[in-house]
């Protein structure tokens, strides 16, 4: 590859490929590890390279880099042919590495674990991690997995998502602490009565409560459950009243296990994405993987989050 700026020398290719992994990743130390390499030897490569070019391509912060305007003028040129070189390389006849998804427990358990057989089948191999947002997306920066379901669309250049699914909440209660309280029309209907929870700051009942009656929540939970199944359980026990994914519950609401305390006109709704790293990965099945899971949330129509 020649480059007018570069007075005819060649650029290296490993230079450009610690470049795009830098770019990508938004920090040396990401890119080190995506590499295999050492972050000095990173730091190295970059400055060679921007020797090279006659100009600087990332602004360095406390926190990892910048990329100056030229390096998103380098990275529209390379990034494509890196990427199927990478792909060829990466093709050697042999059994493709397994691929790691991470997404939060619920959803993982209740709309992507039961239809991983079509993915085995073909001969995939998946490792599944459960986890946080946040954690994750930096896990899938870092090269640690290759595809996450996140809560929320992340921000930047540096991971790309598409939307996945969509999820409704849902006020529910057993059946007996239903016929005691009656249709909540009015959130002070549940004074007094056991809440469960998330998590002690109730994120998603803190949303529901503002979303649906145009209120601030007070009080405090009686029960804390930092998984959304068992505080399904917990509430199909009699222990309080609760908001949940209505994917989660449809079966205890069909059941008669659990009753809809409240039906708004106009539910809360979130989105959930799909995210990876730009580019094209050198594993095929990392392709393979995420189609199937965009084809599996559009007919879920269901994404479990840990709203903050």
């Amino acid at each position: 590859m020649r480059d007018s700026e570069t007075n005819g020398s060649s650029l290296d290719l490993n230079l450009l490929r610690t470049f795009l992994a830098v770019y990508r990743s938004g920090s040396f130390t990401a890119a080190a590890r995506l590499l295999g390499l050492s972050q000095p030897t990173v730091t190295t490569q970059i400055r060679a390279l921007e020797r090279q070019l006659g100009r600087e391509l990332f602004e360095r912060q406390a926190r990892g880099v910048v990329p100056a305007p030229p390096a998103d003028d380098l990275a529209a040129r390379v990034g494509q042919p890196l990427d199927a070189l990478a792909a060829v390389a990466g093709d050697d006849g042999g059994q493709a590495d397994p691929v790691h998804v991470a997404g939060p427990a619920e959803f993982l358990t209740h709309c992507v674990l039961p239809h991983l057989a079509p993915l085995v089948d073909q001969g995939v191999r998946l490792r599944i991690t459960a986890g946080q947002t946040e954690q994750l997306l930096e896990g899938v920066t870092t090269g640690r997995y290759d595809l996450v379901v996140a809560t929320h669309r992340p921000r930047g250049r540096n991971l790309a998502s598409a939307p996945l699914a969509d999820e409704e909440f849902v006020l529910v209660a057993g059946p007996d602490l239903a016929r005691r309280v009656g249709p909540v029309d009015d959130p002070a209907a549940l004074n007094g009565v056991p809440l469960v929870a998330y998590a002690e700051d109730l994120p998603i009942v803190r949303r529901y409560w503002r979303h649906v009656f145009g209120r601030r929540l007070t009080g405090h939970p009686a029960v804390t459950v930092p998984d959304l199944r068992g505080v399904l359980a917990a509430v199909v026990g009699s222990t309080g009243f609760s908001v949940l994914p209505r994917y989660l519950c449809e079966r205890e609401l069909a059941a008669g296990e659990l009753v809809v305390l409240h039906e708004p006109d106009d539910p809360p709704i979130n989105t959930g994405f799909l995210v990876q790293r730009p580019g094209a990965s050198a594993n095929p099945h990392v392709p393979l993987v995420r189609d199937h899971l965009l084809r599996v949330g559009r007919h879920a129509h269901a994404y479990v989050t840990d709203v903050r």
